[in-house]
């Protein structure tokens, strides 16, 4: 079963195809799309977001503004702490809603033409009139969706990239904006990495980001070490046949150093240990992320007739990712990995399982009972 895209790609990316898309603006410049969404419904309600941010499984922050002064908290936020009034304008930004809204995990699909790999989360932001986090760049691509109300966005492609020194945000000292625009409902802004932009609420409103992952060369090279410090085993071991006696008992001699540099550059790890370091490292969940199992299971049996008739859907917090003969679930490895987890990993929703398929790949009745996947469509 192939991963289709939805029907109304043309009209999310503002007329493009998907390839025109990435071709012409895709980590280059800046897309203003209107009615990106038309008809646009706030599939979260301000009371369900607000709800979100109550709970301690939940990145959350609230950020107010008086004067030139900046305000940073971390959630979680009683319902109270949200609901009282404030004089002065404030935002609430709820992470990863995706992973606790099937309407918003759905939606998110929505951007299946940029691989699973680089999707990170969907971000809500609900702002008071004013509302905002300051003008500020992101080192990632992001597509920021007008759900509600209206919100006054300026942008910059400046390469000023100076912050206010002691803010507790990341707040650009000099702002020029080149480009305004105003959002309303359905309409969306794509900026690439490193576009400078400000986003002010004109009224109450809802912003949705979708935003993607971007791991540094730091990031990477220290994960990837870590990785092969635990999986690889290297062979050899320091021997220096030919000493000599020390004239300086505590010197590190150049010798030494060399045989040391000699084995240490043996570390070279090859195309499929770095693959199965981005596979386990890219599909495990964030650390806030935990999975609930079924209240009432299936027996395994039950399980089986329930996906052959009613299909399997990945729980909104599973990420899957595969390469080869090789599967990644939420930090683990499958391998081999038979085709239909593999189509799985794709679709992330699969209509029917064969009692065949079911069988081939007995890890689906272990997944459901973790609570990384459940029969049928919807809970």
């Amino acid at each position: 079963m192939k991963n289709e895209l939805p029907s109304d790609i043309s009209q999310l990316l503002g007329g493009y195809s998907p390839d025109r898309f990435l071709k012409l603006f895709w980590h280059k410049k800046p897309l203003l799309i209107r009615r990106a969404v038309p008809a646009m419904k706030a599939l979260v309600s301000k009371a369900e977001l607000f709800a979100l941010a109550a709970r301690d499984t939940v990145e959350s922050r609230r950020v107010a503004r008086t004067g030139r002064r900046w305000t940073l908290e971390q959630g979680p936020f009683s319902a109270r702490e949200l609901r009282s009034q404030k004089a002065h304008p404030w935002t609430l930004l709820v992470q990863g809603v995706n992973l606790h809204h099937d309407a918003a995990d759905e939606f998110l699909r929505r951007f299946a033409f940029i691989p699973a790999a680089r999707l990170d989360d969907l971000m809500i932001s609900w702002a008071s009139d004013g509302g905002g986090v300051g003008p500020h760049f992101d080192s990632y691509d992001v597509f920021l969706l007008q759900a509600q109300g209206l919100r006054r966005w300026r942008i910059s492609m400046q390469e000023d990239r100076g912050l206010v020194a002691g803010a507790p945000l990341k707040i650009l000292r000099k702002f020029r904006p080149e480009h305004e625009f105003v959002l309303e409902p359905g309409d969306m802004l794509y900026l690439p990495p490193g576009c400078a932009h400000e986003g002010v609420a004109l009224g109450e409103c809802m912003t949705w980001s979708i935003g993607f992952r971007a791991p540094s060369a730091q990031e990477l090279t220290r994960g990837l070490l870590e990785h092969l410090a635990d999986k690889v085993q290297r062979q050899g071991m320091f021997a220096d046949p030919d000493l000599r006696p020390a004239r300086q008992t505590a010197l590190i001699d150049d010798s030494y150093l060399a045989q040391a540099m000699r084995l240490i550059g043996k570390v070279q790890p090859s195309r499929e240990e770095v693959a199965g370091f981005l596979g386990t490292t890219l599909s495990e969940p964030k650390a806030n992320v935990f999975f609930d199992a079924p209240k009432a299971p299936l027996g395994r049996a039950g399980f089986v007739r329930a996906i052959g008739r009613l299909g399997v859907r990945l729980d909104p917090r599973t990420r899957m990712l595969h390469r080869d003969n090789w599967l990644y679930i939420n930090g683990e490895t499958v391998q081999p990995a038979p085709a239909v987890l593999r189509r799985l990993a794709d679709a992330r929703y699969l209509e029917s399982v064969s009692a065949t398929e079911a069988a081939a790949a007995g890890l689906l009745y272990a997944w459901y009972q973790h609570g990384w996947l459940h029969a049928g469509r919807t809970t």
